[in-house]
């Protein structure tokens, strides 16, 4: 699946890149018709620890589902999105199954 990652403001290393490639590629083993993904990553100018932003949004053919978590490390935040992203994904394969 192709990953587009986009850090607002900073640059993103490469192993976070490549993290963040791991984790979506197992996003199709729960619906195989995904097209590619875009990954936000901003920084929010609180005081507070959890300060780090990812946003995920994933397209499939005639949805597009985005998930937002705000997390201590980025890899956190993209961890926690993955897994909502999980859900949803099953939650529309379950419906088109029933349709059909």
């Amino acid at each position: 699946m192709k990953v587009n990652v986009h850090a607002v403001n900073f640059s993103a290393d490469r192993k976070l890149v490549g993290f963040v490639q791991a984790r979506l590629d197992k996003l199709e083993k729960y619906y195989d018709k995904v097209v590619n993904s875009d990954v936000f990553f901003k920084v929010d100018n609180t005081n507070g620890k959890e300060n780090k932003i990812a946003e995920v949004k994933v397209n499939v053919p005639g949805n597009e589902f985005i998930v937002k978590k705000q997390c201590k490390t980025f890899e956190e935040a993209v961890d926690l999105a993955a897994e909502s992203m999980e859900r949803l994904l099953v939650k529309r394969k379950q419906k088109i199954r029933a349709k059909a």
